[in-house]
């Protein structure tokens, strides 16, 4: 809207892997970008605007780009990744920028204490935030866009091979999702309606009780303030659902004070820690990727996250619980299998939520607290959610589907990598060796 006021209007995507560097999207985010870059180019054209395609750094392309059309402004939304913030500064220096807030509640860095400085922990930040609640009312979209007098050329999206091929693993993802402002929106009136119901539905993974909104709010196809408004009013225990809301901001905030908060534990005694190394951990790593670890509510998230590319909140819980203190493995290698498979893969988010589960965080769980996942599993009735998943063990009973006994257990399904109270003693005794320093 601020770019159309000023006239023609130029809309640009540039993919830049060269910026963010091993931080470059991963492969399911590259699968939802082509169809929600797909999807906008659509509706520019409806709007009688086209969709420019262009590959490089940021400021290089978009320089290039403004000698060849003689445009002299860039519009943009504000991102708080660090590279994306380097990113911004190189364009600063070479274009006219201008960035706009609206991917969040609040700006991040805006939410700040008494004194001026940043919040670390989420409750006081979100008690903070709710007082400068609701957001602005959303903007409409223009009905159209004026257009320059001539175009400059584009890349075709389809050459930019951002989907599988040689295998094509994205069937369960086009099965389940539509990315693009349209699916968005029929994503949430579907969770509109059921929103009302959020804390008693959130935790059980068989239900859908969860908005599934996360994508398509990373991928800036519908901005918090509409989520807000079209659910704060639903009654019942919306309100905690709009505390996941807000602790996407919180994610963001972090970020801007810890900006190596994917790679540096906050915590510095974390450095000391005695992560496993050496080739059983790699095969223990594999078998958690591949969703074959003898632990059923595991193996059904980490099946689901592969097929999907999309995991129930309560189950990654569990499973990053389980690679981190039942295996005893790095934090970061399981951040980094999320960047790759989820398509909400938001750097924010997965690294604040990785340091949150290990105890390394700023505002963390303490490491303590080890979830037993076979118990969790019961006690919020995954046993469908597990037949869906793991057909293996689909002709098991309710009873015996959380875990199975020897007798019962289907050759097809391995056995236990590890048992809970022998993980759960070795991972206390990693937690004093760290702390005896």
């Amino acid at each position: 809207m601020a770019a159309a006021r000023q006239g023609p209007v130029i809309p640009v995507y540039v993919l830049d892997d060269e910026t963010p560097k091993h931080r470059r999207m991963g492969g399911a985010s590259r699968w939802w970008l082509h169809h929600s870059l797909a999807s906008l180019r659509a509706a520019l054209r409806d709007r009688g605007s086209r969709l420019i395609l262009r590959r490089g750094k940021c400021d290089e392309v978009l320089a290039a780009l403004a000698e060849e059309t003689g445009a002299r402004d860039v519009h943009a939304l504000h991102h708080y990744e660090p590279w994306w913030r380097n990113a911004e500064r190189a364009v600063a220096k070479r274009l006219s920028l201008t960035l706009q807030h609206g991917n969040y509640l609040a700006p991040p860095g805006a939410i700040t204490t008494g004194s001026g400085t940043p919040y670390r922990i989420y409750t006081p930040f979100w008690r903070a935030l709710g007082q400068q609640m609701p957001p602005p009312e959303p903007q409409p979209a223009p009905k159209s866009i004026p257009a320059p007098e001539s175009w400059p050329e584009s890349d075709e999206l389809e050459d930019w091979n951002l989907l599988p091929s040689g295998p094509d693993w994205a069937g369960g993802l086009r099965d389940e999702w539509t990315p693009g402002e349209e699916g968005a929106c029929r994503r949430l009136d579907q969770f509109a309606e059921i929103a009302a119901r959020y804390e008693g539905q959130r935790n059980l993974p068989a239900v859908e009780g969860t908005s599934r909104l996360s994508p398509h709010l990373h991928f800036g196809e519908l901005s918090p303030a509409t989520v807000w408004r079209a659910t704060s009013n639903a009654g019942g225990s919306v309100s905690t659902f709009l505390g996941e809301l807000g602790w996407r901001d919180y994610a963001q905030n972090v970020i801007l004070q810890f900006p190596d908060y994917g790679s540096r534990a906050a915590r510095d005694e974390f450095d000391r820690f005695p992560w496993r190394t050496g080739s059983e951990t790699e095969a223990d790593l594999r078998a958690w990727q591949r969703g074959c670890t003898g632990y059923p509510i595991v193996d059904a998230g980490m099946r689901q996250l592969w097929a999907s590319g999309w995991m129930h909140n309560r189950v990654r819980m569990l499973t990053a619980g389980f690679l981190i203190k039942h295996l005893l493995i790095d934090w970061r290698e399981g951040e980094s299998w999320f960047w790759d498979t989820l398509v909400d893969a938001d750097y924010a988010s997965n690294t604040v939520n990785w340091q949150w589960s290990a105890g390394s965080g700023v505002d963390a769980n303490l490491f303590v607290r080890i979830m037993a996942p076979l118990s969790q599993s019961e006690k919020f009735d995954a046993a469908g959610y597990i037949r869906q998943w793991v057909p293996e063990l689909s002709q098991l009973s309710d009873e015996e589907i959380h875990d199975p006994s020897d007798a019962s257990r289907p050759a097809a399904y391995p056995e236990k990598l590890i048992g809970h109270k022998e993980a759960r003693e070795r991972a206390l005794e990693a937690h004093r060796q760290m702390k005896s320093g």
